[in-house]
């Protein structure tokens, strides 16, 4: 969002940037007390998410949030609106696609609404089928042990632009036995909104993911792919708005220059994003099987990254993986993902870091937690040619097999070849001329300006 926001910008809009008053905080500790105080026309505002407060450096509980935002921000929002219509009138909104409580807004202020969906266009395209999968009685499962008994191996035929598709690469709120599920009925709701927006933005590129983004254009034709948006930053020639971030953790820039000693290519980057909770067997498993395997790594583990308590690995860990394995907090993702020094990415396949190693050349070692995350593994396993799948019972064994795999073998020369041949095409949607960069000149033109 903060991207796509410095895009328009550049474009000379002037942006007003909400979050909730939770985000907020967490972005100035992160960032620093001044740090959004850089540009007059480039200004930050938040509003309540009606949850309890709370200090904590941790990511709040998603079905809480989908549950209070959509029946507590709206009136804060209209009231956020009227404020600024008193100095510079408010002439489009830009939200999030998961935050559609924002088309009411839109239609009270009459101003066209850009919905962006964050998420893969085959991620968005799996949330518009959760009503199909309700009616023909996919979903939901009569008890939990369709988990586990083949039941998610059942493949469909019937949804345009999905081929070889299983409900296991579905986006993992299928997986209830509840109908009334807050996060499938959210996510089906939210997704069902698409044809209301005055435009759909996606962070993706033509050549990646035409077949996906094709039904997405029936439900709205005007849908614009303008990704990848970190490499249309290029385009952001403002360097103050360079000062502006959006990590909500601070990043230890130090790993940089531990990668700077390492061999082209020799490191294995391990971050399970800044949602993903795991046990602590499971951390313990992933840790020993990049141990075992002999590589160096650079590890995130967040603080909050072990449910409850503090992920911290055994001594004798440390010992044996002493000189060729980082362990950090947080780190700058995009630029260790371009350092020459990286080899792979054992990943939860969100669509940010999906994105980010496609654009850098980088194959993937994927451990899909939840959400659509199961749905781009698929694709970067099967579609797109650049990527492993880890079980979801993590076992140290196989850890260790699949980063030899994709470091020392065969399978992962391919997926590394496959990988520089999407780099080259995600550049090249972003040059001036470029799919991607002629897509945002319209979707400022036709429907940002024209209104």
């Amino acid at each position: 969002m903060m991207k796509l926001a410095k895009l328009l910008h550049s474009k000379g809009f002037h942006i007003s940037f909400v979050n909730t008053h939770y985000n907020h905080k967490r972005l100035l500790r992160s960032r620093g007390p001044s740090s959004l105080d850089v540009l007059p026309d480039f200004c930050f505002y938040s509003i309540p998410d009606g949850l309890p407060p709370s200090d904590a450096d941790a990511t709040q509980s998603i079905p809480a949030i989908c549950e209070s935002v959509p029946k507590n921000s709206l009136e804060p929002f209209c009231e956020l609106i009227s404020k600024l219509n008193d100095d510079l009138p408010v002439s489009c909104i830009v939200s999030d696609g998961c935050m559609s409580f924002t088309l009411e807004a839109a239609k009270r202020f009459t101003v066209p609404e850009v919905l962006f969906w964050t998420t893969s266009a085959c991620g968005l395209l799996a949330y518009t089928q959760y009503r199909d999968l309700i009616q023909k009685g996919y979903t939901p499962f009569k008890d939990m042990s369709y988990l586990t008994n083949g039941y998610l191996e059942t493949s469909l035929d019937w949804i345009p632009g999905m081929k070889n598709i299983r409900l296991r690469d579905f986006p993992s709120f299928i997986r209830t036995t509840d109908i009334n599920d807050i996060m499938l009925n959210y996510l089906m709701t939210e997704a069902e909104t698409l044809p209301r927006g005055s435009a759909v933005v996606l962070n993706t590129f033509d050549a990646l993911e035409q077949d996906s983004v094709n039904p997405i254009i029936t439900m709205n034709p005007r849908t614009f792919t303008i990704g990848p948006l970190h490499l249309m930053q290029r385009h952001v020639l403002d360097d103050r708005l360079k000062q502006i971030g959006s990590n909500l953790w601070k990043e230890d820039v130090s790993c940089i220059k531990w990668l700077d000693t390492k061999d082209p290519g020799s490191v294995v980057f391990v971050n399970f994003g800044s949602i993903t909770v795991m046990t602590k067997e499971q951390l313990t498993e992933f840790g020993w099987g990049l141990a075992n395997s002999k590589k160096d790594f650079l590890w995130v583990t967040r603080p909050d990254i072990v449910g409850g308590d503090e992920a911290m690995m055994p001594p004798e860990f440390v010992d044996d993986t002493k000189g060729r394995g980082m362990m950090t907090s947080w780190c700058p993702q995009e630029q260790v993902l371009k350092h020459p020094a990286i080899g792979a990415f054992l990943t939860h396949s969100g669509w940010n870091s999906t994105i980010e190693s496609i654009s850098s050349g980088v194959p993937v070692i994927c451990w899909p937690f939840f959400a659509e995350q199961q749905t781009n593994c698929r694709y970067s396993c099967v579609e797109w040619g650049i990527g492993m799948e880890v079980d979801t019972d993590v076992k140290r064994e196989e850890v260790e097999a699949q980063v030899r795999e994709m470091m020392d073998r065969k399978k992962g020369k391919i997926m590394r070849s496959k990988a520089l041949e999407w780099k080259k095409k995600a550049d090249e949607a972003v040059v001036i001329g470029g799919s991607s960069y002629v897509n945002f000149d319209k979707l400022v033109g036709e429907i940002l300006l024209r209104n």
